[in-house]
């Protein structure tokens, strides 16, 4: 029997038994990243797991990236219509930020 390695849950698709989604995988195989990176920066799927996903989005390519486009979309959209941040949040949480990546003294 052969192993599915992806599956569609509540209209996203998934590496098949995780949270992973096929969409992060199939960033970073158009970034140009081997199967190997992919799979060294997700350390929760094992090699056939990406091979998998990888020859799932090739053999789906047109509605996986119909799909992508879609999402892509609505994001772009939120974002435009999303309210900006109060004056007073956006500071703190750039200050926040800054102090995280401030070199420490030991």
């Amino acid at each position: 029997m052969a192993k599915e390695y992806v599956e569609q849950r509540d209209g996203n698709y998934y590496v098949a038994g995780t949270r992973i989604s096929l969409d992060s995988v199939v960033h970073a195989f158009r970034r140009g990243e081997s199967p190997k990176t992919i799979c060294q920066n997700f350390e929760l799927l094992c090699l056939d797991e990406i091979y998998g996903a990888i020859a799932y989005y090739l053999a789906n390519q047109t509605n996986i990236d119909a799909c992508l486009f879609r999402r892509n979309e609505k994001w772009i959209e939120g974002r435009c219509n999303a309210e900006p941040l109060p004056a007073d949040l956006r500071e703190r949480l750039m200050r926040a930020r800054d102090e995280l990546h401030a070199p420490r003294l030991t």
